[in-house]
Parts: structure tokens; sequence; C-alpha cells
């Protein structure tokens, strides 16, 4: 088969889009995006021109653009180019030209595309917007990404290159149709077709990463291996396959640990720390923002007292260490069954209403009589507090009695009736109830004419 019938071969068993998609081409004018063009033109498919000028590269970057558009007049296709500040706004933002410039494009072909089908888009499905974004990334591409993945650190995902579509679900409107051909296939088929395309000058410059792997270090590596191209792209697909093992696996583990609970996650620590696996760990942490650097600190965590917890750093998530179980919840969301009280608190607010925190210098306190306000020895308190709803099991030492009580019994000598006690909540430390909230505190942090300092918890109901 010639490269065209290779490109619809690929298409059709990838099911990267059909004949009747509207495509947008992201084209820079270079040989790829110019053979991605014609291919698509030979293919019969319907398509656009996006062109990104990013005003590196001066003169040269307004040839590119020129260059394009009468590539779009060639083949009578609308065609559609953006001007960038790509210095400014690097600068701007603290981060390479190199992904200032992916940034930026990314943003704006994702405006170019109706992406509503993949969860993404503002509007119902519109016609005249294109469904699908094709860039021309091809193999040699692939295979560059690879090595930086390893060099750079990377797990097993890292090591399967560039994905085919996405990467993410959000992002599935990405395709790359050009993934399964070199760079030398594609100047042979530019050379047979009589393609003109320009040359992006900064490609010569090793200074770019890149580009140091494509000059340097691959050249290098194939005096040895000569096949080290085909090696590689070999290896890929190995690693491909063994990623939807490795996700199957994963996928049945977490069934298996992971139950959600409401806006919860709860995940057993013994058995958690049984299976003995950093990857494991990282694969349940990470789909709530937790990073791989983050599980040193899960595995302390196992081994840390109730109501510790680590905070998430790019998501508002939570996992606290309570009892034999892992956590995960929204931080103080008032959706949250579980609920954080740091020292510094003034206020925490949860489904039922507003607990206020105040501490108190006094002596001879007389505490409050009303069940909405806990007035407790500070000196017997050890933040953090945990605010949380009452689970069978739960028992306290009620105020006035030197034996324990299940809250389930103190709840029928209350005469609270059902609904009643599903909006029971407590606050706990330690592993002890201090306060069932509204209801009574625990015996043993009352204060008493020994009490010097007073931590005073005023509840307001909804």
């Amino acid at each position: 088969m010639n490269l065209l019938q290779r490109y619809q071969e690929f298409i059709k068993k990838e099911h990267l889009f059909s004949p009747k998609d509207k495509l947008l081409l992201a084209v820079s004018g270079g040989v790829d995006s110019v053979v991605l063009c014609e291919l698509c033109k030979q293919a019969a498919y319907d398509f656009i021109i996006a062109h990104c000028n990013f005003q590196l590269r001066g003169e040269e970057s307004e040839r590119d653009e020129k260059f394009v558009r009468q590539l779009g007049e060639k083949y009578k296709v609308e065609i559609k180019v953006k001007k960038f500040e790509t210095e400014k706004f690097a600068q701007e933002n603290k981060m390479s030209i190199q992904e200032a410039a992916r940034v930026l494009r990314y943003e704006w072909f994702g405006v170019l595309v109706d992406s509503s089908e993949f969860g993404v888009g503002k509007y119902e499905h519109d016609s005249r917007l294109p469904t699908f974004l094709l860039t021309a990334h091809h193999g040699d591409d692939n295979i560059e990404t690879l090595l930086m993945n390893f060099f750079r650190g990377t797990g097993l995902h890292g090591l399967t290159g560039i994905p085919i579509s996405g990467p993410s679900t959000a992002l599935a409107y990405i395709k790359r149709p050009l993934l399964p051909f070199s760079k030398k296939e594609l100047i042979v088929f530019a050379k047979e077709n009589k393609l003109q395309f320009v040359e992006d000058s900064s490609n010569l410059s090793s200074k770019y990463t890149r580009n140091f792997f494509r000059n340097e270090i691959i050249p290098a590596i194939s005096k040895v291996y000569p096949q080290v191209n085909e090696n590689l792209i070999e290896n890929i697909n190995r690693f491909k396959e063994i990623e939807k093992l490795y996700k199957l696996s994963i996928s049945d583990i977490k069934k298996k640990l992971v139950k959600e609970k409401g806006s919860e996650w709860h995940i057993p620590v013994k058995q958690l720390m049984g299976y003995n696996n950093r990857a494991l760990i990282y694969e349940i942490i990470s789909d709530f923002g937790f990073t791989e650097k983050q599980i040193d600190e899960v595995l302390k965590l196992a081994e840390s007292d109730s109501g510790k917890y680590l905070d998430s750093p790019t998501l508002n998530y939570r996992l606290i260490k309570h009892r034999h179980w892992f956590i995960i919840s929204l931080i103080n969301s008032v959706d949250s069954r579980m609920i954080i009280i740091e020292e510094k608190d003034k206020t925490a607010q949860f489904e039922e209403g507003v607990v206020e925190i105040e501490k108190l210098q006094t002596t001879n306190y007389k505490p409050q009589t009303s069940n909405d306000i806990a007035c407790l020895d500070s000196k017997e308190i050890n933040f953090p507090l945990i605010l949380r709803k009452w689970k069978t099991g739960d028992y306290f030492y009620p105020l006035g009695m030197k034996k324990k009580k299940k809250l389930s019994r103190f709840f029928i000598d209350q005469k609270l009736s059902k609904t009643e006690k599903e909006k029971v909540w407590v606050v706990e430390m330690d592993k002890k109830i201090i306060w069932v909230v509204g209801k009574r505190i625990d015996e043993r942090f009352k204060v008493t004419d020994k009490t010097k300092n007073v931590l005073k918890i005023n509840y307001r109901p909804n």
C-alpha cells in the first residue's frame, strides 16, 4: 500500500474520524503539516486550516504565515490565522517559550473546534465548526517524546509516547493520524507529489530540548544501533499493550478498595498498605490532584493518629486519616461528611449549619447550659478536631455519667425520630467524641473548678 492508503487504513482502524466530519488542520507550513493537508485533500476529507504566528522569528514568521495563506488558496479551503505575543505571555506566566506557544495554540484550537461532543463545549453542536483537530505529529516526534520522558523521569504512561487521541477524554477531539509514519516517509511523499513547504530555521538549533534529542542524541545512538527508530517505535507499542493490562488490574483493585460514600471516598488503610505498592497508592490519590511526590507523606499518614491529613496541591481535596480508614473529601465543603477543624479556625460550615469556635481565658467560669453550646476544658483538647456525621458503633460518656453509652442508645433515651438521628453530627478528637452537636458534651472534657481556659463551640443550625 502507498502512504495515502496506509493513512486511510490507519484512520479507519483507530476510528479517528469519518469522511462526513469537518476537520481543522493545524498547519505551520513545514513538510509534516503540508503532507497532512495533501493527504486530507487526496482522501477527499472536508477541512479548514489554522495557522499560529508566534512572532518569534521576525520575517521568517511572516513568511510562514504568507505561505500557509497561499496553501489555503491552493486547496480552496478556509484559513484562520492568529498572531500571538508569545514572549510577553511566557514572561507574564513564568514559563518557557516552547510551553507558552503550546498553551496558546491549544487554547485557540479549542475555541475553533466544536468540542461539545466531548463535554467541553459551551453550546449545542454547531455544524459550522470543525469537530476534530488534526496535528501533524509523526513517528519521529513520538520517539523524541519517549526519550525525553524517559530521561526526565516518568511512569509507565510516559513510555507510551504521544497518544493518537487526546491526551484526555475532554481533549479527545485532538487526532494525530501521522503517528505511524516516519519523517523520511513524509519527505518522500512530499517529493513524489511535488509539494512545496517552508523550513523553520529554529529546528536546526539544539538549544531547545526536543531539537537536542533530534539533532544530537538520536543520531549518536543510531551509529551504534542503526535500527534505533524502528526498535523504539516497537517499544512504544509494547508499552501501550502493557499499560492496558496495568489499567485493567488497577481498576479491579480500586473497585475493591475505594468505596464512594456521598461526596467522600473511603479506603481501608490496612488493606491498601498490604499491597506494599507505591504505584497503587499513586493511582488512587492522583485522581484527586495528589502528586507522586506525596506518596511518602501518605505512607507516614498511614502510621499517624486519627485526624491527621494531607491536602492536594492542585485540587480542593483532602486525604484524612480516620481510625482505620483514609477518607478523601472536599476541603471543608458544606457537602463533606467529615470536616477538619484546626486550632486557628473560627468557624466550620456543614450541611446542618455552622459551628463557631472561641477560646476563653477565665477562672470560675460557669458553663452555659444550652445544648447548642459546648464549653470544654481547653487543657484536655488536642487539635485538629473532626466534625462528622455519627455512625453505628459510636459511643461517648454523656455529661454527668461515668459509664460510656452508645449513641444509638443515647438517641433512644432522647426519643429522637429516625429523621432527627440522620441529622446528628459529632465533634471528635483522638478517636474520642467530645460533643454530640446540639445534644450533649462528653463528661471527660467538661469545665471544672480547676479549668483555666475554655474552648467554646457554638452551634447555629440552618
